[in-house]
């Protein structure tokens, strides 16, 4: 199905009453949109919307199975109005996911439980969001990647990670909130705007009347930005991502800067929730 403009989706009974969870694909470019959206059918999604440049393709057995909107994040609404007129479109309690194309979510064990059991079991501990770290991927030869995109040749940083206390605009402290950084936004700080260096997003979320997100990632409601409750650990998931190399590659005041990503804390991605456990890049929290 595919809509024509943002506002005719909102106006339709396939918004009304989008099954949940549902994930919203902002599409930036032509690099991996049809992976993207098939790694997150995988995941058990049971909607995909797909916003996206009325200009760019779908591969046909991508295009039968989503929702596309035509929408060009470049020239209409931001992702932040996008999506919040979501949440006060589709019914309310829905989980709700997003992420741009060339980004992956992973969360404990999804190899063998889908994303659905996960916020089933992320709901009964009276968790409404989940907190998630961008953790940058990018190709190790960008000789032969140009955009520093490569599925085949994926690597991650295993370490180089660190939080800051998240404060009030009186200078306090948030409560069970942190400010968290690493990945290529760390290492190549000095040409990434210092608001855009953080890596934690609240991707996943459940819709509620009045919920708004913020330009940077964060909702309007502070307990949906919290790490956890006030009791244990919760689950938290990864949303793993090439959109912060192909920027540098792409941006000129960076790319002459940059031969390889590699360095010497470079790991081969593989594609499984067991490394980003390991490395401490998601938690299961009470999820066994």
């Amino acid at each position: 199905m595919r809509y024509t403009s943002l506002t005719d989706f909102l106006k339709s009974n396939h918004a009304k009453r989008a099954p949940s969870p549902l994930a919203m694909v902002f599409v930036e470019d032509t690099a991996e949109i049809d992976t993207t959206a098939r790694h997150h059918q995988q995941a058990g999604f049971q909607s995909i919307l797909m916003f996206m440049p009325s200009n760019f393709d779908l591969a046909p057995d991508v295009d039968a199975t989503v929702i596309r909107i035509d929408h060009d994040l470049t020239k209409d609404a931001p992702l932040a109005d996008v999506v919040n007129g979501v949440i006060d479109t589709v019914p309310d309690k829905s989980w709700v996911y997003y992420c741009y194309n060339t980004e992956y979510l992973f969360h404990p064990f999804c190899e063998t439980r889908s994303v659905g059991e996960m916020l089933t079991f992320h709901g009964e501990e009276r968790r409404d969001a989940m907190l998630t770290y961008v953790v940058d991927l990018y190709a190790d030869d960008l000789h032969a990647s140009p955009n520093a995109v490569s599925l085949e040749n994926a690597h991650l940083d295993r370490s180089g990670y660190y939080a800051l206390a998240r404060k009030t605009s009186e200078g306090h402290p948030k409560e069970r909130q942190l400010d968290f950084f690493g990945g290529l936004r760390w290492r190549y700080e000095e040409h990434v705007p210092a608001n855009r260096r953080k890596i934690d997003r609240i991707s996943l979320f459940k819709t509620a009347p009045g919920l708004k997100l913020r330009e940077d990632f964060t909702f309007n409601k502070e307990e949906l930005n919290t790490y956890a409750c006030p009791w244990h650990h919760n689950i938290t998931a990864a949303v793993c991502s090439f959109r912060t190399a192909k920027a540098l590659k792409r941006n000129p005041g960076s790319t002459f800067d940059i031969e390889t990503f590699k360095w010497h804390n470079s790991a081969p991605f593989e594609w499984h929730s067991r490394q980003l456990l390991d490395l401490g890049l998601m938690e299961p929290g009470q999820w066994f």
